[in-house]
């Protein structure tokens, strides 16, 4: 590809060298500025180079020459920086169109949660790591001077001071510790499998705050689209009222009326427009990119009913839920931790040796040893009784938190399943009730027409139209966040 454009890429650069009124330096940043790209600038440093040969007088090139070695130099500095910075915005670009999927994907790269949960896996596989240390030989190599001044004694009369050298290589091997440290190894996995019900519990929240925030921009939209519609509906009541009064068929008081009307519908246009601003706001917090730029989201809204039972739902939750399954693999955890703290009742049996050189001159002494280590703790103030106490109540705690989370998730799943019949209840009814006041108010604009009606008719139908579309925009979005709360709680993205 670069070298299929690259005539057209020689005559770009021909074309700006040939301008004698721009330096070398602005020349440089006026190619950068025509594509941004690290790879194709490097490339097209080589055109300019011969560029600059057919265009740039020898006579004047020895000082160009210079200029351009310090200029490079500046440049590809920054164009290391640059790069780093121009990702983190590639995500979303001004005047994108986002659906859905496409926030959740982004929430789940830059929410900083995530993140957290991530460096929490990494915290865990390290300890898993490190419970491993035990089962390896424990290498050391020390040495020591020291310069030893005698006290005298009545055995010991030598005054003269001494030095003492001492350097050592000593390794120590874990032979059988009542298999402590495979149990510690045991504990570490676990805790790590609990981080990862952790991590994805961590992205149900986060697809679930993105789908709320998303529907809600949406619901915002619509409303703020109902608020123009009522805006214009007024505005064309207000010039019949105005024709009605110019001709004598309708009093003063129908126009100002229709003008405080216009007036309380513009308001609470602008209510709706921030209400539709606050509402991209919080997508964006929930998308983890707070200084997002202008984008659009998809409205591709279809009704679809959501059927399940409640007792299916809460039969999915106890099996799926990641925070559950957290608590019970901490809760195993646990058990083994009770095990462990037992085992500070038993012994440990080590092999060591040593190689090292000793003496007060060069050249030192060698010497080794090698032995095995048997300990036996007989009394230790009572720790382990109390560690091993400390275990089970620890194991009490997560037991109760177990059954509380259990009584959360069930509510959490009759909650999200009443939700949705009540928001589908609302759908059928408020669908209805924008029919009928469609109906009414072309009854109450066809009345005031014919000279029968009043404007007080007219304002009430167009409220109560605007009212009805509005909780029928309402019923729709708020299914939708039911649907998401319900496979939130039955730990579904």
């Amino acid at each position: 590809m670069l070298h299929a454009s690259y005539p057209a890429w020689h005559s770009v650069c021909s074309k700006i060298f040939a301008q004698k009124e721009v330096t070398y330096w602005n020349k440089i940043i006026t190619i950068f500025a025509i594509h941004k790209n690290f790879i194709t600038f490097s490339v097209t440093l080589v055109i300019m180079y011969r560029t600059f040969k057919t265009h740039v007088p020898g006579s004047v090139r020895k000082g160009y020459v210079a200029n351009m070695q310090k200029s490079h130099l500046l440049l590809i500095t920054a164009l290391l920086i640059i790069p780093l910075h121009a990702g983190a915005e590639d995500l979303i670009k001004k005047g994108d169109t986002l659906d859905l999927t496409q926030c959740i994907e982004t929430a789940l790269k830059k929410q900083p949660s995530i993140v957290a949960a991530t460096n929490i896996l990494k915290v865990n596989e390290s300890k898993v790591g490190q419970a491993k240390a035990n089962y390896y030989p424990q290498i050391n190599w020390s040495s020591n001077y020291s310069r030893i001044s005698p006290a005298q004694t009545t055995l010991y009369r030598k005054n003269d001071a001494y030095d003492d050298y001492q350097s050592n290589l000593t390794l120590s091997q874990n032979i059988y510790d009542f298999e402590k440290t495979s149990t510690q190894v045991k504990i570490q996995r676990l805790n790590l499998d609990s981080s990862r019900s952790d991590f994805e519990n961590v992205s149900i929240q986060i697809v679930f705050g993105v789908k709320q925030a998303y529907f809600v921009v949406l619901q915002a939209k619509r409303n703020r689209d109902v608020a123009e519609e009522t805006v214009q509906q007024f505005k064309q009541h207000l010039d019949r009222a105005k024709g009605f009064f110019e001709v004598g068929v309708k009093p003063k008081f129908d126009v100002t009326k229709a003008e405080v009307d216009l007036s309380n519908a513009k308001l609470n246009l602008i209510k709706m427009e921030n209400a539709l601003r606050i509402a991209r706001v919080n997508l964006n917090n929930a998308i983890g990119v707070p200084e997002a730029p202008e984008y659009t989201i998809v409205d591709d809204f279809i009704f679809r009913k959501y059927e399940i039972s409640m007792e299916d739902a809460i039969k999915r939750a106890y099996a799926g839920r990641p925070d559950l399954l957290s608590l019970s693999t901490k809760k195993e955890a646990a058990e083994r931790t009770i095990d462990l703290q037992k085992k500070g009742y038993f012994p440990t049996l080590s092999g060591n040796a040593s190689y090292g050189f000793s003496g007060e001159d060069f050249p030192l002494e060698k010497g080794w040893n090698i032995g095995a280590t048997l300990t036996f703790p007989l009394f230790s103030g009572l720790l382990t009784k109390y560690q091993v106490e400390e275990a089970r109540a620890n194991l009490d705690v997560l037991k109760a938190n177990e059954e509380f989370l259990k009584q959360t998730i069930h509510l959490d799943v009759q909650q999200a399943h009443l939700n949705l019949r009540e928001a589908s209840d609302r759908i059928s009814t408020t669908e209805l009730t924008v029919r009928q006041a469609n109906e009414n108010l072309e009854l109450a604009n066809g009345r005031y027409a014919a000279g029968v009606g009043n404007p007080i008719e007219v304002t009430d139908a167009l409220v109560a139209l605007s009212n009805a579309k509005t909780a029928y925009i309402a019923a729709l979005y708020d299914y939708k966040i039911a649907q998401a709360s319900m496979e939130k709680a039955m730990g579904t993205k």
